[in-house]
């Protein structure tokens, strides 16, 4: 059977929040992008002396009123004591009101013509910046681990899943572990995990100086008690989109607010690699176990550690490991001599367990807990834990 569960952290935030909407045209977005809130229509008068919580966020559709009425909003809005999150959308926007409107704590403007998409980022975003702050844990106690492949298909995104989870399982604390698909254009897994993306990372555009644990909580999808996903949807537009600061930002928050954040990094070096890398007090290269995968597993790792010059070594997990008496497919020792250098572990062969979670969606761990890949990377796991972190909190994702 299929999976059919569909976690998402943004119909989480936007369910069952009070939004005041002024423009009879926003009533179709409660069936739409904001389905789950409670929706209210007001006018201007329904502003004036608007006690403190009555309501989560403001609508205003600046086409539906005249200057003087949304002028009249804008004055009313000013006046209160604490003012509501507050979002103006339409085609005609005065640049005055525009300038008066941002004035406010928390506001903002979308322009005509958007997708519902860009409106439920807006509204997210404004939600997000009026939500407590989760308390961070300690900085020395966080510590980031990226995983990536030698070779496409040689299994990097299932092994990082099953570690953020084996994690977050012996952490045992609620949002103890962050898994991060930083695979921006095509991701997967969101899909492994049977969840549902929340948006296009590329939504944080260039703004790395507004990402913050409140932001950050708006885009990351809940998917079991000590374990959050940061993931974007499919968008092959989103490695020119999504800039190296708001990358880097991002990081650094997750590693404010995470005990463990686990990178699942792409093969192909982008402007952010290095950096995030030299963040990483663990880097891990998985490898198939054919010549040319252990070959490319060689270089790839040669190439990670000259590039950062920090004395961080790569290590590298061979993956699908396959019991044999005899066969095509090299041993641990004979691998190990095409790498030029020790492996750091194994992960076994399963193949039904893999594809069985996969279809499920969720971890190995959660569907087939007695398969020799869980056993594999728990002892991984265990093994890295117990090392001494060997980059200093300040300078993750630094």
């Amino acid at each position: 059977m299929l999976r059919s569960k569909s976690a998402s952290v943004s119909a989480d935030l936007i369910l069952g929040r009070r939004i005041l909407a002024l423009g009879a045209s926003l009533r179709a977005l409660a069936d739409g992008p904001l389905a789950g809130a409670a929706f209210e229509m007001g006018s201007a008068s329904s502003l004036e002396n608007l006690p403190p919580g009555a309501v989560d966020l403001v609508l205003i559709d600046a086409d539906a009123w005249d200057a003087p009425a949304l002028a009249a909003c804008v004055k009313a809005l000013s006046a209160l004591r604490a003012a509501p999150p507050v979002l103006m959308l339409g085609e005609s926007l005065p640049a005055g009101l525009v300038r008066n409107l941002l004035r406010l704590e928390s506001a903002d403007i979308l322009e005509a013509p958007y997708t519902p998409e860009d409106l439920k980022a807006a509204v997210l975003a404004l939600l997000a910046e009026a939500q407590p702050v989760a308390a961070a844990p300690s900085e020395s106690a966080s510590r980031c681990w990226g995983v990536t492949g030698a070779v496409g298909g040689a299994g990097a995104t299932t092994i990082a899943i099953e570690i953020a989870h084996a994690l977050a399982v012996q952490g045992g604390k609620d949002k103890s572990v962050c898994l991060v698909d930083l695979n921006l254009a095509d991701g997967a897994a969101a899909a492994y995990l049977g969840c549902a993306p929340t948006t296009r990372l590329a939504d944080f555009g260039h703004a790395a100086d507004r990402i913050d644990a409140a932001m950050l909580q708006a885009f990351v999808t809940p998917v079991s008690k000590g374990l959050d996903l940061m993931a974007g949807v499919r968008d092959p537009t989103a490695f020119d989109a999504v800039g190296r600061d708001a990358v880097l930002r991002m990081l650094e928050v997750a590693c404010e607010v995470y005990e463990y954040v686990i990178l699942d990094l792409p093969r192909h070096r982008r402007s952010w690699t290095l950096d995030a890398l030299s963040g990483c007090d663990e880097v891990l290269v998985i490898s198939e176990l054919t010549v040319p995968a252990l070959l490319a597993a060689r270089a790839y790792s040669d190439e990670i550690e000259d590039g950062l010059s920090t004395g961080l070594r790569p290590r590298i997990v061979l993956n699908r490991l396959a019991s044999r008496m005899f066969g095509p497919a090299p041993s641990m020792t004979e691998a190990e001599k095409a790498l030029q250098r020790k492996a750091e572990a194994g992960v076994s062969s399963d193949w039904e367990a893999a594809a069985a979670s996969a279809n499920l969606g969720g971890p190995i761990a959660q569907h087939r807990p007695k398969s020799k890949i869980v056993k594999d990377v728990q002892t991984l796991v265990e093994r890295l834990a117990a090392q001494p972190p060997r980059r200093d909190a300040s300078a993750k994702a630094a």
